[in-house]
């Protein structure tokens, strides 16, 4: 059975996983939100001003009212921002699994941020939450996000062909995971 005690926050060695602020909004304009090549990456619509930005922080806190919602702004120690965010996007009660999405702006990528939020949220899914099983998938066409995936521990499962049509053509979609029986956690 699982446990759901919502969002809470979780420290790593460089990073603060915490709620949405309505104080994000500026950073989250200036590092990922609004950057087309990141929001399409895993399917996201492109948000462009402060007040396209306040109806996503809207929604997301106030969704953190519900016991079983995760979603963490991911904020870099150093420069104290939001530089991206990380989510149990589909938590599945009946099954015992739940499914996680990430972003990291572009100007924090390929320095291990995205592999140190995943790992920190993989071990609060199994400690926290008692999770059977958690899932991860990315577009075949990101690269970069099945490097993350692997430096995690995930088990590839297979790919969906064509499943997405993005820019005029089809792209597949890789499914991962690990299993309880699976987790070493992170000491």
């Amino acid at each position: 059975m699982l446990t759901h005690n919502g969002t809470k926050t979780i420290e790593t060695e460089r990073l603060i996983l915490r709620r949405f602020e309505y104080t994000d909004d500026t950073a989250m304009l200036k590092y990922w939100v609004a950057d087309e090549k990141i929001q399409s990456l895993y399917s996201e619509p492109v948000y462009s001003t402060k007040e396209e930005v306040k109806e996503l922080l809207d929604k997301y806190i106030d969704s953190y009212e519900k016991p079983d919602y995760y979603r963490w702004a991911i904020i870099d120690k150093n420069c104290g921002e939001c530089i991206g965010q990380i989510a149990y996007f589909l938590v599945d009660n009946k099954n015992h699994f739940a499914e996680i999405e990430y972003c990291i702006g572009s100007e924090f990528q390929c320095r291990g941020y995205a592999t140190e939020a995943t790992k920190a949220v993989i071990s609060f899914g199994f400690e926290e939450m008692n999770l059977h099983k958690v899932q991860i998938c990315t577009k075949t066409i990101n690269k970069p996000s099945k490097r993350v995936i692997e430096k995690c521990g995930f088990t590839y499962e297979g790919t969906l062909r064509d499943y997405f049509f993005m820019n005029g053509e089809y792209v597949g979609r890789h499914y991962f995971s690990i299993l309880r029986s699976e987790y070493k956690r992170n000491d």
